[in-house]
């Protein structure tokens, strides 16, 4: 199938992806009444006195607005917040469909931090969530940790924090196959955007120790001249070695290759420079930085992509939708790290130890028990770290 083609004659026929269906019937006066003027009153009335209620009158605790500027979009780039949308609309159906989660896209016409910060600021009373898509960095970095200083809904940029949590997941499995410990090992990265410093950033926090950042200029160190603020901060946490050169000169003897960055950056010849055993993580979508074939070839151990076709697809599908099922669950105000981390480890658990091999390290997209474990494992620790305002409701053999 031309995926691109049948998709796009699709897109005319759907006309949207998205479909708005009222959970009642309205075929008489009384029904009219109830569901508006004046019965309606009577919420309006008791949120104006609690607006915590409108949690419980409303739709809000279900629902999470998909927001972006177009900036960044899956592999297009700065295609614009109109261009935007069928992705955006694409994400809210993968937020029903595998996390039961309502879903609104919307395209903010600004590029300026302030603006973006503020109109999403305002309408934050109107949902359980944000999730921030497709923005480009550093831009993505300071309008993520504004409206987090603003709002009182959790605010969650995907391609930061849902990248990164499918990584440790599939990571940590991967070190089983190879029986290397995290503290133990070598990171090599490339790609130092929004994806890239979320994932260095939470593989550090679980207790990596060694991890050199490469970007298209090679390693990120503090010597390096004219450093972004943003890459001055990853300098500042990582290469504590400080190599320096090309990514084919610091990836020698190295353990791990994580790659969000673009297509051919990496050769079998430089797999072959690598630890024993390594693990290979080339995620550039739709073309990997090396085709697993070819990194197998040369002596991958586990090779991980963002791709369907391949084994080991390391998708966000599987981490965004239980998260924000497990945050609206417990109505938390923020989704902190050792969420994050409940969620990879949620993730991670699911291959049990008789199914866990080098073609099989994380769970498919569709397998059914992902959305289940992800949500609990997410509110418990909600509640465990006072992020959570209610009780989750109990799920699996607890509940009976």
């Amino acid at each position: 199938m031309n995926y691109l083609e049948e998709s796009l004659k699709l897109h005319r026929l759907w006309r949207g992806k998205l479909d708005i269906v009222p959970k009642m019937s309205v075929q008489s006066r009384d029904d009219l009444a109830l569901a508006y003027t004046p019965g309606v009153a009577a919420p309006c009335l008791e949120i104006q006195k609690d607006p915590s209620l409108s949690y419980e009158l409303t739709g809000r605790w279900n629902t999470v607005a998909v927001i972006t500027d177009g900036t960044a979009v899956l592999g297009l780039g700065d295609i614009g917040p109109e261009a935007a949308m069928p992705v955006m609309e694409g994400k809210c159906v993968l937020f029903k469909a595998f996390g039961g989660v309502d879903a609104i896209p919307l395209c903010v016409r600004s590029k300026d931090v302030q603006e973006f910060v503020n109109a999403v600021a305002l309408l934050a009373g109107s949902f359980g969530g944000i999730n921030l898509e497709d923005i480009s960095a550093p831009r993505c970095f300071e309008i993520e940790r504004l409206l987090k200083e603003r709002c009182d809904i959790p605010i969650f940029h995907d391609d930061q924090h849902g990248t990164a949590v499918v990584v440790l997941a599939a990571l940590m499995n991967a070190l089983k196959v190879v029986d290397k410990k995290l503290e133990n090992v070598t990171v090599v990265t490339n790609g130092a955007g929004a994806a890239g410093a979320a994932i260095v950033k939470l593989l550090l926090a679980v207790g990596l120790r060694d991890v050199i950042m490469c970007d298209r200029q090679g390693a990120i160190h503090l010597d390096r001249p004219n450093l972004t603020p943003s890459k001055l901060e990853l300098a500042e946490i990582s290469n504590r070695r400080q190599k320096k050169g090309s990514l084919a000169e610091v990836i020698g003897g190295a353990d791990v290759f994580i790659g969000v960055s673009a297509p051919g950056m990496v050769t079998a010849k430089m797999i072959q420079s690598m630890a024993p055993r390594p693990i290979i993580f080339p995620m550039a979508n739709p073309t990997p930085e090396i085709l697993p074939a070819e990194a197998v070839a040369a002596g991958a151990a586990v090779v991980g992509t963002g791709r369907s076709d391949y084994p080991n697809q390391i998708n966000n599908v599987l981490a965004f939708p239980g998260i924000f099922r497990g945050v609206f669950d417990a109505r938390a105000a923020d989704i902190n790290e050792d969420m994050k981390i409940a969620a990879a480890e949620a993730i991670a658990n699911i291959v049990s130890p008789e199914e866990l091999s080098p073609t099989y390290i994380i769970p498919a997209a569709f397998d059914p028990r992902v959305r289940e474990k992800v949500a609990e494992a997410v509110a418990l620790k909600a509640v465990a770290t006072g992020e959570a305002r209610v009780s989750p409701p109990k799920t699996g053999p607890q509940a009976l």
